[in-house]
């Protein structure tokens, strides 16, 4: 914490504590009063006060960054109940209304631009009433923004955004079907029995839910069920009902069994290849949640009311998939699945492995980062956790201090097949360790979708070319291992390096001499940008 009113004084001083304790990010916490957005003395034309304000929040990140200090989590600006014209404030150039509503506009766009984040605190007052959030009697006496009671949710809210940064979101929503999805038990109701849709106040409820979970889906978070049924009674209603929203192809898995649900989530996890973190449980039944929990404390399950009207709220409300980065990729992510059933196909129609890459005939497209990819690269980054050889993360302002570096590289390796593009599957970042004309590799991940293809060492042959055309003599890699990486622990030696040093405890470190590396052939076409 830092003393009250004098943020940019501590900006400014490069000794100031912001720069001694290697932060993961540092919250610049300023309201409408400190920025000057309460109103502006020329109120037909407000420009000036809205430009001192957004310079002022520039400096402050440019101060931040020409100190080397860590990524800058902004705020956006809650508006308060007060105005000065009623309903015409937001018309008023000069107004605080227009001056905090053209602020909030601007901010993400300048948040991005500096590698730092965007806390939505505007929206969190509004969800607790601006009335409730701002507290005159506790302004006046102890200059608090606002209402301490709201501290909690204000913790959770930013709570929520650190785990976003450090790769921590869920990637896969799994439902309970029966009075979860819709009304009633298929089992015993049929199909014609079950209640959604338009016309009742419960079917509605429950179509709202599935309204949630497919945005959830639009944006490449995967779809399961968990369900205690017989699978036709559990898939009739997608394929048979006219109401329903959900359809069995937005489900990436489906699992109807008698099996307790815990046992059916470590399956889905296993099935999409992710960690039980990354699942959230949504389920009506409180003895179903509450076993979940005991029995697998990794997934996160979501407290439904006992009101279905409340199920769709809830599930927004819950935080578990905030984001700080959004690509194109993240909308293909659940059709990749689908892919994948395609090449399973193609797989066992072969007569061998290499018949079978022949088949897809593949191309790894390899280029340095840049400023387009970015998000996807951070994102890849801090949630990949098996094939790591590292598990170092990064925050968008250093990945593009790894783009501005001309000594070292960061590469992303984009994977197209007959069947569809993979998108980018793995990051490798390397350093120059300047006395041995070597290259250090930081950090090397690939996407587990991407095993058995020998997509490793055609990444490594780009890294030798890349390599050598910087006058580069040897490739030093490391091995930390983690409780989730030791598929990963024999990958250097199995690509030819010799290893150096260390345990299987610490880690070990490897190096391949570039005078001895031969290419090997690989059935894919490389692409070198």
């Amino acid at each position: 914490m830092g003393p009250y009113g004098v943020v940019m004084q501590e900006l400014l001083d490069g000794a100031s504590f912001i720069y001694g304790q290697e932060l993961d990010a540092l919250l610049i916490s300023m309201d409408h009063r400190s920025l000057g957005l309460d109103g502006s003395a020329d109120l037909i034309d407000g420009s000036v006060s809205l430009s001192n304000a957004i310079e002022a929040t520039r400096q402050m990140l440019d101060t931040l960054m020409h100190h080397g200090g860590p990524p800058a989590i902004l705020q956006t600006v809650p508006l308060p109940l007060t105005s000065l014209f009623g309903s015409y404030d937001a018309a008023v150039t000069g107004s605080m209304t227009s001056l905090i509503q053209h602020y909030n506009f601007e901010l993400p766009a300048i948040a991005r631009q500096y590698g730092g984040y965007v806390l939505d605190v505007a929206a969190l007052a509004g969800h607790v009433g601006s009335a409730n959030w701002f507290n005159p009697k506790q302004w006046a006496a102890f200059k608090l923004p606002f209402d301490a009671m709201y501290a909690p949710i204000y913790a959770d809210w930013l709570g929520r955004l650190l785990g976003a940064i450090r790769g921590k979101s869920a990637k896969c929503l799994v439902m309970d079907l029966d009075n979860t999805l819709w009304g009633g038990v298929v089992g015993d109701d049929g199909v014609e029995g079950i209640v959604i849709g338009h016309g009742s106040a419960v079917g509605e409820a429950h179509l709202a839910l599935q309204a949630v979970a497919r945005k959830l889906r639009s944006r490449g978070i995967y779809l399961g069920v968990a369900s205690k049924n017989d699978m036709p009674n559990a898939l009739a209603p997608f394929r048979n009902h006219a109401d329903m929203l959900l359809r069995e192809q937005d489900i990436s898995v489906f699992l109807a069994n008698w099996s307790d649900k815990a046992s059916n989530l470590e399956a889905i996890a296993k099935f999409l290849n992710i960690g039980l973190d990354s699942l959230v449980f949504l389920d009506d039944n409180p003895a179903e949640r509450q076993q979940v929990r005991d029995s697998l404390a990794e997934v996160r399950v979501i407290e439904l009311p006992d009101d279905p009207s409340g199920f769709a709220a809830t599930l927004e409300a819950c935080g578990y998939f905030e984001a700080v980065t959004y690509s194109h990729e993240d909308t293909k992510r659940v059709d990749m699945r689908a892919e994948e059933g395609q090449r399973s196909i193609a797989a066992a129609q072969s007569r061998d492995l290499h018949d079978y890459l022949r088949k897809l005939e593949m191309e790894l497209e390899v280029s340095r980062f840049d400023s387009a990819s970015r998000g996807r690269i951070v994102q890849l980054v801090n949630k990949t956790n098996q094939y790591n050889l590292t598990t170092r993360r990064y925050t968008e302002a250093e990945i593009r201090a790894v783009e501005a570096d001309a000594s070292g590289i960061g590469l992303q390796f984009r994977l197209r097949d007959r069947f569809g593009d993979m998108g980018t599957i793995c990051v490798v970042i390397c350093s120059l360790v300047a006395i041995d004309m070597a290259w250090h590799i930081d950090a090397w991940l690939m996407s587990c979708r991407v095993l058995g293809r020998d997509v490793e060492r055609a990444v490594l042959a780009a890294i030798v070319r890349k390599a050598r055309e910087n006058g580069i003599k040897k490739l030093v890699g490391a091995f930390i291992p983690t409780d989730r990486n030791s598929m990963v622990a024999d990958h250097y030696r199995k690509l030819g390096f010799r290893e150096m040093h260390g345990s299987a405890d610490t880690g070990t470190q490897w190096m391949l001499d570039l005078r001895e590396y031969l290419e090997p052939n690989v059935e894919m076409k490389l692409v070198i940008k």
